[in-house]
Order: structure tokens, then sequence, then C-alpha cells
């Protein structure tokens, strides 16, 4: 037999939840230090137990320079969002809609002078258009789940009206069938009459 799979979810037993926390942060250490070797890539791990304890592993023996190294990192993604940013004020930013980018971006080079474009109006166009691709993913995800959410009410709407013409029909049979028993025990009692015959048999 195979192993089980575990299901992902919070351990609800105390004791087996800190179990699997040993194990596993062991495991974590352990691969973290492999891929380090294997790779020859700096790796960091940090673990805070839900007790605030600190477990930590750095491939290069020093965690502080690895997170210097981090913040230097996001700083420079935050230059780089900030000037794509600043570029999304171009001179291509002003179209309202993406058939009018896309027709000033197919005109643009298609020109006999496109070469003479500079790197930051290709970076400016292709900021643009990834913008209006995202919108248009956007909107699409948006409309499917429109009308997935209003096919699931008419659904919904049918099921619950063919619940009540059920139960209308019940009532209306339950309503005809009780006032057959009231007509009925409206009427009078039969009265039967039992007479004597006299039954004269002759001999011969």
């Amino acid at each position: 037999m195979g192993r089980r799979k575990v299901e992902i979810k919070r351990i609800q037993d105390k004791n087996c939840r800190q179990v699997a926390f040993c194990k596993r942060r062991k495991g974590l250490l352990k691969k973290a230090k492999e891929i380090s070797i294997l790779c020859d890539v700096d790796v960091a791990v940090v673990i805070i137990s839900n007790r605030g304890r600190l477990h930590e592993f750095s491939s290069n023996n020093s965690l502080s320079g690895m997170l210097q190294r981090y913040e230097s990192h996001v700083e420079a993604e935050k230059e780089i969002n900030a000037e794509i940013q600043v570029a999304e004020h171009s001179k291509y930013s002003g179209f309202t809609t993406m058939g009018e980018l896309l027709q000033t971006t197919e005109r643009q080079l298609e020109e006999t002078n496109a070469d003479g474009l500079t790197v930051t109006d290709l970076i400016h166009l292709e900021n643009e258009l990834q913008t209006a691709l995202i919108q248009v993913r956007s909107r699409k995800t948006h409309l499917m789940l429109e009308c997935a959410k209003d096919l699931h009410e008419k659904l919904l709407q049918e099921k619950l009206l063919q619940e009540e013409k059920k139960h209308l029909e019940d009532n209306i049979a339950s309503i005809k069938k009780n006032t057959k028993v009231n007509e009925m025990s409206d009427l009078p009692a039969p009265h039967i009459f039992c007479g004597q015959q006299r039954v004269t048999l002759n001999f011969l």
C-alpha cells in the first residue's frame, strides 16, 4: 500500500500539530541545504513558531546579509515599478480604448522610420499593451462570472417554481379529497328493509 495522502489543513490536535511541525521543519531546512549545495545558490529560511520561537537557516552563514540583499532587491523593484508608472503618462497613455492603442502601435511600427523608435518608446508601447491585455482579460473573466451567476440564479428560480407548482398541486389534490369526503359524510344513511317471503312448496 502507498502512503496515504495528507489533507492540507490545520491539524486540530495540539500534540500531533507539534510533531508535524518538528518533522516538516527539519525536512524543510534539509531541503534548503541540499538545494544550496546542488545548485550553488544562496538560500535563507526563516520560520517562526506559534510560540514565537525563531528557526533559521542561511547557506552563507549570514542571515542578516541575505536579508539586506533581499531588501535591496525589493527597493530596486519599487524603483522599477515607479518608473513604469511614470512611463504610463507618456504620449501613448492618452488612448482610452485598446483598439485605438493597437491601431497607433501598428501605425508606428509600419512607418518607414519605425527603426527610429527609442528603447523608451518601445517600453512604453509594451507596457500599454500589457495593461490593455490585462484589462481585456479582467473584463472577460468578469463577464464569464456574471454569466455563470445568472445561469445559476435562473436554474435556482426554475427549481423553486417547480417545487412551488408541485406543492400547489398537492394542496389542490388534498382539498379535492377533503371536499369529496365531506360531501359523502353529508348524505343520509341508507335504510334497508328486509321483507319476508313465503315460499310454498307444492309436492305432487
